[in-house]
């Protein structure tokens, strides 16, 4: 059974604004996938949808063969964990109580955290390669510093898939490479990883397929090197082909 299945889905704004239909599409354990495709097409939405922040148009969203709309916020919350763009909204936490805050699902409405919530948390932090950092607080971060904890929280909220939209944006060559190989690595550890990116060549090197979009045509999937190879992925992204080879 797959982690994510998606059916016949439609996403984009009612009442009228649709951006893509018959979307079908699915993301097991192990996989990196990166969802591409120019600004303004869609990739937020159908993440957002995916993740049931948004509400979808037609079809149906399957989380490890439960459709999303029948799962309770807290059953959803222990499934898929997402982290998007932008930076959290208190600054003054520190990078420990950031990543403590994926717990939640299993902590209560009290956030008391048990010994294996403790464990949790300190696997997240180390896999992440962030142990320096625990006690800095986040606005003394880098945005690269920043994007490797938010990612640790996913970590910590132990869930079998995790989306990141946009997970090396504004970060330095050094830092897309570091958070693009961790993801692989997360990946590699049997999670399933979905990542909307724009950076193509560096993502062709980790990701195992890729799904792009383009405005009113269905979704492309393939192996990055074969799809960069036939010209196909540089045809839905308007670019010349001789671009990413």
């Amino acid at each position: 059974m797959a982690l994510l299945d998606i059916s016949n889905l439609g996403i984009g704004y009612p009442p009228g604004k649709k951006l893509m239909e018959e979307i079908n599409l699915s993301l097991d354990h192990g996989q990196l996938i990166g969802l591409v495709g120019q600004n303004g097409v869609g990739k937020s939405t159908l993440i957002r949808t995916i993740c049931g922040l948004q509400p979808k148009l037609s079809g149906k969203v399957f989380l490890t063969g439960d459709q999303i709309e029948e799962l309770p916020a807290k059953e959803i919350a222990k499934k898929i964990s997402v982290v998007l763009t932008g930076r959290p909204e208190s600054l003054n936490l520190s990078v420990l109580e950031l990543v403590a805050l994926g717990r939640h699902p299993y902590s209560g409405w009290l956030g008391n955290l048990k010994s294996s919530d403790r464990e949790k948390i300190e696997e997240a932090i180390s896999l992440m390669e962030i142990n320096y950092l625990a006690k800095k607080r986040l606005y003394e971060l880098s945005d690269g510093q920043m994007q490797k904890v938010m990612i640790a929280r996913a970590l910590a909220q132990e869930t079998d898939l995790i989306i990141l939209d946009e997970p090396t944006s504004h970060l330095d060559l050094k830092n897309k490479i570091d958070v693009l190989q961790l993801l692989q690595k997360i990946a590699k550890s049997g999670k399933g990883v979905l990542i909307s990116t724009h950076e193509i060549q560096l993502s062709a090197q980790v990701c195992d397929l890729f799904w792009c979009m383009d405005f009113g045509q269905k979704m492309l999937v393939g192996e990055p090197e074969k799809i960069i190879g036939s010209g196909e992925l540089q045809d839905y992204l308007h670019i010349p082909k001789s671009t990413l080879l």
